[in-house]
């Protein structure tokens, strides 16, 4: 990636129209020809293009600027920010149609059968149902248990399998953890 800033020919008009830096330090930090930023100067380059001020933008420092415009010889530096860009994206709740909504106390039972060590809070997050009605799915006092029938919840696509795998693992190390304590406890007993 180059470090030529945030379009690069609105910050060059900005600068020619308020610095007094040379054509080549607007140049060489806009990666752009002197040439071009002489047209711009004169006018018959980037007509109709809004000037971009760095400063704003974080771009650039005043004292970055003033730095350059006293010593002609020195270039100028761009601020460096780093910008942290995270790939998870916050679980939109999508619509459930009515002829589907059946299909999450079914998939409560399938996690509870195949799953066993999943807790109900868990296996609630997982499929978008209440705690209390996966406990009723557990304990077969929920309204409608009889006429369940499990069915796979990621061939549903209610979740993915990454988010399954993740679960499962999650339930795997709460387990680890609490047959540490109780081992520890029994020791020190």
């Amino acid at each position: 990636m180059s470090n030529a800033p945030l379009m690069p020919m609105a910050t060059a008009v900005w600068l020619v129209e308020n610095t007094s830096l040379t054509f080549k330090q607007i140049a060489d930090f806009c990666n752009l020809h002197e040439v071009e930023i002489q047209g711009i100067a004169d006018g018959e380059v980037a007509n109709g293009i809004k000037g971009y001020n760095p400063i704003i933008s974080g771009q650039l420092s005043r004292e970055e600027i003033e730095l350059s415009s006293i010593d002609e010889k020195r270039p100028l530096k761009i601020n460096s920010n780093d910008i942290e860009i995270s790939n998870t994206e916050k679980k939109i709740k999508k619509y459930i149609p009515l002829s589907k909504r059946q299909d999450k106390p079914d998939s409560a039972l399938w996690l509870l059968k195949q799953h066993s060590l999943l807790k109900d809070s868990q296996i609630a997050k997982l499929v978008g149902i209440t705690k209390n009605s996966v406990t009723s799915i557990r304990n077969k006092s929920y309204w409608n248990y009889n006429n369940l029938s499990p069915k796979d919840p990621v061939a549903l696509n209610l979740f993915s399998q990454k988010d399954l795998v993740d679960a499962i693992e999650k339930a795997e190390r709460r387990i680890k953890r609490e047959k540490k304590e109780k081992e520890k406890l029994n020791k020190t007993n």
